[in-house]
């Protein structure tokens, strides 16, 4: 699987683990350079809270594009140390 925005590939990998129809890439898959940490945390109910990295490409933002569970809850732990994407990120084979 690989996650692509603006043309650039951020994170590669052939093993994903999907969740809810997303895939979360293994986080040492991620190229690193385009992502910063964000501020933003949201809560899910069974997965836990959610943490934010801002994409950035050649100089466009796309904010809270990836999200990952720093201490998922146990329902959850098959996507420890794994990001999923959203907001224009293109997640294909």
């Amino acid at each position: 699987m690989k996650a692509t925005w603006q043309g650039v590939t951020l994170a590669e990998s052939q093993d994903t683990v999907v969740v809810e129809g997303n895939h979360y890439f293994p986080a040492e898959s991620l190229h690193m350079e385009y992502f910063q940490p964000s501020d933003k945390h949201t809560v899910c109910p069974w997965k836990g809270t959610a943490s934010y990295y801002t994409v950035r490409v050649d100089g466009q933002e796309n904010p809270d594009a990836a999200w990952y569970y720093p201490d998922p809850k146990d329902a959850a732990a098959q996507i420890r140390g794994r990001v999923a994407f959203w907001k224009g990120v293109q997640v294909t084979e």
